[in-house]
């Protein structure tokens, strides 16, 4: 399988470009900054400097031509809303777009888990930019016709990968969530079907990340 991740140097996106190569796929990583390509190398996955901020969609398509999956695993870090939005929303949505003059229809997006206008903060909210950009975008690629999966992680930990999520998480809860473990879900996921045209919300939990995404449901 030939795999895109863009926001290659994410601490997911390491991660998942390792297991990917590792195993035999083609990984190009996407990344902004060249001071990042030996990053990027070590992980066995192609390093491809490309500013996804700035970069058009026939640009983008170009980068995703030949790919069989997009992976989109980047973000603005938060901070400046105009760079959130920026970033967040419209370079992804142009992804998206891109994804589709490519003819590259599998396209994975690491949202988070309360990316939902239930859970929407107030405007003045300083986390406001990045829950509405992140909304607007998976509302984008659920009405796009890509062969879409949502990924909704809880809050991000450090912690080693346990292998094993909780694909009914309770969002008012307990909702750490192994980056290492967001990592294997985006390898089950292209690994599985089933998962397409899904939104699957999870947290680290007790069942095989495989059975996992297979098993949870909307």
């Amino acid at each position: 399988m030939k795999v895109t991740i863009i926001g290659g140097h994410g601490k997911i996106a390491l991660l998942a470009a390792r297991n990917l190569a590792g195993r035999g796929d083609e990984v190009t990583s996407v990344i902004r900054n060249p001071d990042h390509v030996p990053d990027v190398a070590d992980t066995g996955a192609l390093a491809l400097v490309l500013d996804v901020e700035a970069a058009t969609a026939t640009e983008l398509a170009e980068a995703f031509a030949g790919s069989d999956a997009i992976v989109w695993s980047a973000g603005a870090g938060g901070g400046n809303p105009e760079r959130t939005y920026a970033v967040d929303r419209d370079a992804a949505i142009r992804s998206m777009n891109a994804a589709e003059l490519a003819g590259t229809r599998r396209y994975v997006m690491v949202s988070f888990l309360t990316a939902d206008p239930e859970y929407l903060v107030p405007l003045d909210d300083p986390f406001y930019p990045y829950m509405a950009a992140k909304i607007a975008a998976d509302e984008h690629l659920r009405a796009s016709g890509l062969d879409y999966t949502i990924l909704g992680p809880g809050a991000l930990t450090a912690r080693e990968p346990s292998g094993l999520l909780d694909p009914a998480p309770d969002a008012t809860g307990d909702t750490s969530t192994s980056r290492g473990n967001v990592a294997l879900a985006i390898v089950a996921t292209l690994d599985d079907p089933s998962t397409i045209g899904r939104t699957i919300n999870f947290t680290d939990g007790t069942v095989p990340v495989t059975r996992a995404v297979s098993a949870a449901r909307d």
